[in-house]
């Protein structure tokens, strides 16, 4: 049986999707996969936008000494039109021996070339964007799984608010708590490793603010501030989480997975919201809500002092909230 029959990698692969960690993590699973059916295959690279005309064919046409080859085509949301055309001219008549992966991150730019490969049966692997909360949570779940890890609801929760901005930097964090922990990750590995976040600091902030604690919420902004955190982020989180009691507040009863989908919100957000809206009526949400926008104004450069706007914001916040 030859390396060609017994590869399990088709000749044709799409990798779709914006999310670049995941579209990376597709394209190195499909190359280690082609490897172990012929080591010493050749991998070329074609990027859209340094293409020249005719280097598809040139690539792809069977070397002297034989062997497999696979070529890589990236980005075709971006290709000019003579990588386009020379992608369909190639599919039209495919050389043996060659894997064709193809990188799309969205758009309708190469859509022709995307019917096209669909058609001939491609595999298409997915790299969805990775942008509420909830598909970051569902996102840390899914790499303690993958490195066969536990991990607490509470743990993956103070891990998407601490270092939850960036995807590839949550990977990076799940990826240290792996290699520097053992047993079951909680709550308090995360906060040992990632607890001075700038992300975390706010959320412990808006936690206070919102629970009505005062001299806690101005304690946390204080000690924020003296260790270098900008006011901007902080007055995000707390209108994030504003927002979501508001959203939550809405939305009635119900399932927190049901409402979290709704929502697009992970459940446990759904049920610290909540838990956080005791205590809280209409006029005191749109009392603190018009507090915070006021803060992010002034913090952006509308006022004179951007701690003061801050402290301002938090204790209207603690005393619109009713159940004191």
């Amino acid at each position: 049986m030859t390396a060609t029959s017994a590869r399990s990698v088709p000749p044709l692969v799409l990798v779709s999707g914006p999310e670049s960690i995941l579209a990376e993590r597709a394209l190195s699973a499909t190359l280690e996969e082609l490897r172990e059916a012929a080591p010493e295959l050749e991998v070329i690279r074609l990027a859209a936008a340094t293409y020249e005309p005719g280097a598809l064919a040139l690539h792809a046409s069977p070397s002297l000494f034989g062997g497999e080859k696979c070529l890589v085509v990236e980005d075709l949301d971006e290709a000019p039109d003579h990588l386009q055309e020379d992608l369909l001219a190639f599919l039209a008549a495919p050389e043996p021996d060659l894997t064709l992966v193809v990188t799309h991150k969205s758009g309708q730019r190469g859509k022709k070339v995307l019917d096209t490969l669909k058609k001939q049966q491609a595999r298409v692997l997915e790299a969805p964007a990775i942008k509420s909360d909830r598909d970051k949570t569902d996102f840390v779940m899914h790499e303690f799984r993958r490195a066969r890890r536990k991990a607490t609801p509470e743990a993956v929760r103070a891990l998407v608010e601490a270092v939850g901005r960036d995807v590839r930097e949550l990977a990076a964090a799940c990826s240290q708590l792996v290699a520097d922990t053992t047993g079951v990750v909680d709550e308090s590995l995360v906060a040992r490793y990632h607890g001075g976040k700038v992300e975390a600091t706010g959320f412990r902030v808006a936690d206070a603010a919102v629970a009505g604690e005062a001299g806690e919420a101005l304690r946390l902004l204080r000690h924020a501030i003296a260790t270098g955190v900008d006011p901007v982020p902080i007055v995000a989180v707390l209108a994030q989480q504003l927002r979501q009691l508001v959203k939550v507040g809405s939305a009635g009863r119900g399932r927190s997975a049901d409402i979290a989908r709704d929502l697009g919100m992970a459940p446990w957000q759904v049920d610290k919201a909540r838990r956080g809206l005791s205590g809280w009526g209409p006029e005191g949400l749109a009392e603190s809500i018009q507090a915070v926008a006021l803060a992010d104004f002034e913090v952006k450069g509308g006022g004179r002092d951007p701690v003061y706007s801050v402290e301002r914001a938090i204790l209207t916040i603690t005393a619109s909230r009713t159940g004191r």
